[in-house]
């Protein structure tokens, strides 16, 4: 039997709680102080896609100015950065829709920083609250609108202005976990 949309995934990786994220983009580094304690489940499941390689070579697929930049879709995985900033179909889907097949439980309703603050990096997700799963976004500016449905697990701490330059189609070339848990 195949994934039960109501089964949610509870990620293996043990958070540490002081894991920084390293975003190596084709405009550069950004780094990101993850919320392991707000968001354990979110930093746990970004932190195990990102060691097993899940986002290396993948295109932020949406760009709205002055909101969010938004990456993490598998379906850009064998287009290239024109075809995503064009807004192509895929091979494997439209750009935006696909994701790790599973999806992990939100956690905005119980994550005490859960600001959508300048620069800060949250899950996107579908209709239903439970539905995040690869996607993530940087907020272009404060975004407090989305405080209450959309779960924040990280800061950005270096490369805010890379944030700010990255444009869709902009390649994510590898996310790397400093201060990872030992595997």
């Amino acid at each position: 039997m195949g994934f039960m949309p109501e089964q949610l995934y509870t990620p293996t990786y043990e958070v540490v709680g002081d894991e920084v994220a390293v975003f190596d983009t084709s405009k550069g580094l950004i780094r990101v102080r993850l919320d392991g304690e707000g968001a354990p489940v979110h930093v746990a499941n970004f932190c195990e896609l990102a060691l097993k390689g899940f986002y290396d070579g993948l295109k932020f697929h949406r760009y709205v100015p002055g909101f969010v930049i938004q990456g993490g879709c598998p379906n850009t995985l064998d287009m290239s950065s024109e075809q995503v900033a064009r807004g192509e179909i895929g091979p494997t889907g439209r750009p935006g829709t696909g994701g790790p097949g599973y999806r992990i439980r939100e956690e905005f309703s119980t994550n005490p920083r859960n600001l959508h603050n300048d620069r800060a990096l949250a899950m996107a997700r579908s209709m239903d609250p439970n539905s995040a799963g690869s996607q993530f976004y940087f907020c272009l500016g404060p975004q407090h609108g989305l405080d209450s449905g959309y779960t924040v697990f990280g800061q950005t701490i270096e490369g805010e202005d890379v944030v700010g330059m990255l444009r869709q189609g902009d390649v994510i070339n590898s996310i790397t976990i400093e201060h990872a848990a030992a595997r």
